[in-house]
C-alpha cells in the first residue's frame, strides 16, 4: 500500500509534539512493507526555528535517528495536490496544515479520487477554537482520526466530518525503552513547552513549587520559555537545558530519579481523557512518573 502524509513537519520537533507520534507512525507502516511518502511546507515554522537555534546539526541528528524518514518539501499554494498524491492509496492531512490546501484534497477526493483520504487532528482547536476548524471543508473526506474521543464527538455533534474515530497517541517503544546511564545527575526532569500561557500556573504549582519544596535538584528542556520564565527558573534553582531533541529523551530521562506531567489547561478541563504523547513516552522508559 503506498500511504502519503501532508504534515506541518517530521523532521523537526522544535515545538511540535505531532512529530513524535508520526515518526512512528512512519517507521512501523514501512516495518510492514509499505511505501510511505511524507510531504511538508518549505517554510514550517516549526524547522525554521529549529534551524535558526540550532543550525543543519539538529536535522541531521534527526536523520541518523530514523534513516528511512527523508520529508519531501512543497509549497501549498502553488504545487498541485494530484501530482503529489500520485497513485496513493491513503492520504493523511494532518491539522496543521493550511486550510486552503487541505480543502483542495478534499475536492480532489470528492471530483473522483481513488484514494482514501482522512483528516489527523491532534489538538484542542475543535474546542477552543471551532472558528479555525470551520476553515476547512471535510465534506469531501472519508473521515477524521482524531487524538482523543472528546474531539471524535464534537466532529460527529457539529457534522463537520462523515465519520470520526478516536486514534490515540502512542509512543514509539523502537526509540522509547529503558535506558541504563552511567550517572545521575539530578532528581527530577521534566521536558516540555512553556508556551501559550495555557499552563504557565500549573507548571508553577504541580512542578516548581513541589521541587522547591522538596529541595529536589531538577533540570527543564524545552522550548517557548519567555525571559521572565528563565528567571524565575533562575531563582528558584532549576537549571534550564533549552531545546532537547525528541529521540535523545530516553538517554536522557535514563539520568533522572523521575519526572511529572502538567498538562496544558484545555486538556485538563473541556478535554479530560486526552494524555499528550510525553506520558506514554515516560512510561515505556520506566521512569517513574508523578501526573497533575
Amino acid at each position: 500500500m503506498k500511504v502519503v502524509f501532508f504534515v506541518h513537519a517530521i523532521a523537526s520537533c522544535w515545538n511540535n509534539g505531532n512529530a513524535h507520534f508520526l515518526r512512528g507512525v512512519v517507521t512501523a507502516l514501512q516495518r510492514k512493507g509499505h511505501h510511505v511518502e511524507v510531504f511538508e511546507p518549505r517554510a514550517a515554522w516549526s524547522r525554521e526555528n529549529l534551524l535558526a537555534d540550532h543550525g543543519p546539526a539538529a536535522l541531521e541528528s534527526f536523520e541518523r535517528a530514523f534513516p528511512t524518514i527523508r520529508p519531501r518539501f512543497y509549497d501549498p499554494a502553488m504545487d498541485d495536490p494530484e501530482t503529489l498524491i500520485g497513485d496513493a492509496d491513503l492520504v493523511i492531512a494532518h491539522e496543521w496544515n493550511e486550510p486552503p490546501f487541505v480543502n483542495r484534497l478534499g475536492r480532489l477526493r470528492a471530483g473522483g479520487g481513488d484514494f482514501l483520504l482522512l483528516f489527523h487532528d491532534t489538538h484542542h482547536r475543535a474546542a477552543t477554537s471551532p472558528d479555525e476548524m470551520r476553515r476547512f471543508d471535510l465534506s469531501g473526506f472519508d473521515g477524521v482520526l482524531a487524538f482523543g474521543s472528546a474531539i471524535a464527538d464534537i466532529y460527529r455533534s457539529c457534522g463537520w466530518a462523515k465519520n470520526a474515530w478516536t486514534w490515540h497517541e502512542a509512543a514509539d517503544t523502537s526509540i522509547f525503552f529503558p535506558r541504563i546511564a552511567d550517572e545521575q545527575v539530578g532528581d527530577l526532569v521534566w521536558v516540555g513547552n512553556w508556551g501559550d500561557d495555557e499552563r504557565s500556573e500549573e507548571i508553577r504549582e504541580f512542578l516548581l513549587d513541589p521541587v522547591a519544596a522538596l529541595g529536589l535538584s531538577a533540570d527543564l528542556f524545552g522550548v517557548r520559555y519567555p525571559d521572565e520564565a528563565r528567571a524565575e527558573l533562575r531563582r528558584r534553582n532549576i537549571r534550564y537545558r533549552g531545546w532537547l531533541a525528541n529521540h535523545a529523551v530516553p538517554e536522557v530521562f535514563a539520568r533522572y530519579r523521575l519526572t511529572v506531567h502538567v498538562p496544558r489547561r484545555p486538556y485538563a478541563t473541556a478535554l479530560p481523557g486526552i494524555p499528550t504523547i510525553r506520558v506514554f513516552e515516560a512510561l515505556a522508559c520506566g521512569i517513574p512518573l508523578v501526573s497533575a
